[in-house]
């Protein structure tokens, strides 16, 4: 049986309720097993299931850009 990425990543709850760390780990462990054979997925109609992965990674990469900017901002001082 083809696992629902959207569904097995959010397990019956909203996205607002998993923080980035979990949705990013989950899809990591959903994406390894899908490539490795372990598992398939089904090949969603609409590709919202992988929008919930995206926006995790895009507040990730902003929170990362912070930082660096952040950084190079204590660096020149």
């Amino acid at each position: 049986m083809d696992l629902n990425f959207g569904k097995a990543l959010l397990n019956g709850r909203n996205y607002r309720d998993l923080s980035d760390d979990e949705i990013l780990q989950r899809s990591k462990e959903l994406l390894e097993g899908w490539m490795s054979g372990d598992h398939t997925l089904e090949r969603p109609k609409l590709y919202d299931h992988y929008a919930i992965l995206l926006l995790a990674l895009v507040r990730r990469v902003q929170e990362l850009e912070e930082k660096v900017h952040s950084l190079e901002s204590n660096a020149k001082k």
